[in-house]
């Protein structure tokens, strides 16, 4: 696998990049685990990671390229970024809710933080089409509605739409 994207996520854990890239990949149907780099003596008065352990792993989520690098404590996850994953069916709602916050945390509005403090928002596809209607009364009502859960639903949304 090689990064042939011009952009690419990399996502910076203390120590637990490959075992992340594992669970993700796991999860997301169309993914594969790519190329791992380990650190060496070299720079090591400079990075401290030890030599032979995980620098990065190369993975791919349903075609998206990532890196998931080893850098140590210094930094961590916050909301400030997050991953959409949009859903066509409850199902599949339920699923990415139930994997990604095994070990994690729901937070709300169909956002949640998975074992590693990364964010993610699981989304139902039709809400784009809810939230933007002409008719403004019918988009307050879905937003009322979200506003009320952590997981989205589907049909919740949907009846709230209709009035």
């Amino acid at each position: 696998m090689h990064l042939a994207s011009k952009i690419t996520p990399c996502l910076w854990f203390d120590k637990e990049a490959e075992a992340a890239a594992k669970f993700y990949v796991s999860i997301f149907k169309n993914s594969k685990l790519g190329r791992v780099s380990y650190y060496g003596h070299e720079g090591r008065e400079i990075h401290g990671g030890e030599p032979g352990s995980v620098l990065y792993v190369e993975f791919e989520i349903n075609g998206q390229p990532f890196v998931a690098m080893n850098g140590g404590p210094l930094f961590k996850f916050n909301e400030a970024v997050s991953f959409q994953i949009y859903c066509e069916t409850q199902e599949e709602i339920d699923y990415y809710w139930s994997r990604l916050t095994e070990g994690g945390q729901e937070v709300e509005c169909g956002w949640l933080k998975d074992k590693y403090g990364l964010s993610w928002q699981v989304v139902p596809t039709v809400l784009a089409t809810m939230m933007t209607d002409q008719d403004r009364r019918r988009s307050d009502r879905v937003m009322k509605a979200l506003l009320q859960m952590k997981k989205f639903d589907i049909a919740a949304l949907q009846q709230a739409f209709a009035g």
